[in-house]
């Protein structure tokens, strides 16, 4: 009898941490710049290439820097709710265009509705790379003294805005 309770602990603690597992969103991709200054970039305007929008711009505001594409599936998924969102002036919603062409990026906001304050081209990747970005869409949370509050990972659902993004955004615009 005492030759099985080992092995019995032993599939138990492993039942325990698979359990523990399966409550994790498997999107839920922790990024190690929660609490970090949000890193800088300059970057040249999608509807005016002449500008450019620096991450420093939106000091002493809360906002959501979203990072999409037109290339994006899930993006597509995500954007009638940012649309939406958009229309309640809440926080400024900043897009930063992820290796993207910018007449594909302008053609789709032509179509599908602008929800941002201002669009960020990032051709090359190098500013999403500073961010951790793996996969388009992800949104981050940053606050008023710049630094980064929450990743979401994946397309921002009306749940996912209503139960995590909206509450943090309160939080930090008092």
């Amino acid at each position: 009898m005492k030759r099985f309770l080992l092995p019995l602990a032993a599939f138990a603690v492993l039942v325990g941490f698979l359990a523990i597992g399966l409550t994790h969103d498997p999107r839920d991709v922790p990024s190690p710049l929660i609490g970090k200054p949000a890193p800088a970039f300059t970057l040249p305007q999608l509807h005016d290439v002449g500008k450019s929008f620096s991450a420093a711009d939106m000091k002493g505001r809360v906002w959501l820097l979203n990072v999409w594409a037109s290339w994006c599936v899930s993006c597509r998924e995500e954007h009638p709710v940012l649309v939406d969102f958009a229309k309640t002036n809440r926080v400024p919603v900043i897009g930063l265009d992820y290796k993207d062409q910018v007449a594909d990026a302008k053609q789709w906001l032509e179509k599908l509705g602008n929800p941002y304050t201002v669009v960020a081209v990032d051709a090359d990747g190098r500013a999403g790379i500073d961010y951790g970005v793996y996969g388009v869409p992800e949104t981050y949370v940053i606050d008023k003294q710049g630094i980064i509050r929450m990743k979401h990972t994946g397309p921002i659902t009306p749940e996912s805005l209503a139960r995590k993004i909206l509450p943090l955004v309160a939080e930090l615009s008092r």
